[in-house]
């Protein structure tokens, strides 16, 4: 099958094509034909070597996380799907490899995908939706009335966390650029704020929650200083904490370099008492099955900038690099 591999990490390095071994299916697989491709930031930082810490895949390996496409097979102990199926999951980490025809997913990381979503538009949801539900439902335990400020509105993760928000009931502010003001406010968002004119930290004050995602240590500190006594920052840049660190498994040292690199983090929003927490979202079908609940019911609705077709999964990933796409980013396979 073709696939587009890391051959060498790096960020020069592209993404090359090449015939690769179709996947092992094990017994609790799933062998999934792939029909689209969700693109994220994260696709990139693996490319580059940033992740090698703490995810450490060795060249050569397939990339990509997003997925959305038909069953073909299944494993001896799979249950829940059947050969034909329509499905989409965000794989587990170190069985990535969505930019390829196929790819084998354990069965607890896909969910049927919603019936009023085309193949790319289901290919667009799993990653990002994920990380706002886990941020925002999960973690955050958001409740009607509270307030959630919602970095970068026009991004991925953005677009589908200020829906998720509204539909918790939360008063939403979130910052974008002036052109993307209306997309942010159709999305549902109660203030938006043109960041690059603009200073949050004067417009917005006792907030409960804030989903972090600028890697400018001084939005960091901002974000701290609106939050209300006892509120929470949910950072999807870092820096990664020891709670991260358990969670995944790390040894001893990596857990004690995390811990030095969020010790500055961490003592900031105690001082002024609040909590700073990073999270590395997981993948969960059984979480994407409830975000499937609420695509059917409306509630959210995908936002995709551009589709590239799988020849150009390069271009794709450049383009998502720019950081200015609104919305996701999707490979469209033949």
């Amino acid at each position: 099958m073709k696939a587009f591999i890391v051959k060498n990490y790096g960020k020069k390095e592209k993404l090359q094509v090449t015939d690769w071994a179709e996947p092992t299916v094990h017994e609790n697989d799933v062998l999934v034909q792939v029909h689209a491709a969700g693109v994220n930031l994260l696709d990139a930082l693996i490319r580059n070597g940033e992740f090698k810490l703490f995810l450490p895949y060795k060249p050569p390996f397939v990339n990509g996380h997003d997925m959305a496409g038909v069953v073909t097979k299944v494993g001896s102990k799979v249950s829940r799907f059947k050969v034909g199926d329509e499905v989409y999951s965000r794989v587990s980490d170190h069985r990535i490899g969505t930019f390829a025809a196929y790819i084998a997913v354990e069965e607890k990381d896909v969910a049927l995908k919603p019936k009023n979503l085309s193949m790319e538009e289901a290919g667009s949801i799993p990653l990002v939706g994920l990380t706002a539900w886990q941020a925002l439902v999960e973690i955050g335990k958001v409740k009607k009335g509270q307030k959630v400020f919602i970095q970068a509105g026009s991004g991925g993760v953005g677009t589908f966390a200020i829906q998720l928000a509204k539909h918790l009931g939360a008063y939403v502010a979130s910052t974008t650029s002036t052109k993307n003001f209306d997309l942010v406010k159709d999305l549902g968002a109660d203030l938006v704020i043109d960041y690059k004119t603009e200073d949050f930290e004067t417009r917005l004050k006792d907030y409960d929650l804030v989903l972090h995602s600028n890697r400018d240590t001084k939005v960091l500190e901002k974000s701290l200083r609106i939050l209300k006594p006892g509120g929470q920052l949910i950072s999807l840049v870092g820096p990664p904490t020891p709670e991260f660190a358990t969670v995944i498994g790390l040894p001893w040292h990596l857990k004690l370099i995390t811990k030095l690199l969020s010790a500055g983090a961490k003592k900031k929003a105690k001082k002024l008492d609040a909590h700073f927490s990073f999270l590395f979202m997981r993948a969960d079908g059984s979480q994407l099955s409830e975000i499937t609940r609420l695509m059917e019911a409306g509630i959210i609705k995908p936002v995709i900038d551009r589709l590239f077709p799988f020849e150009q999964t390069n271009e794709a990933l450049a383009y998502v690099e720019t950081g200015r796409s609104k919305g996701k980013v999707v490979i469209k396979m033949k």
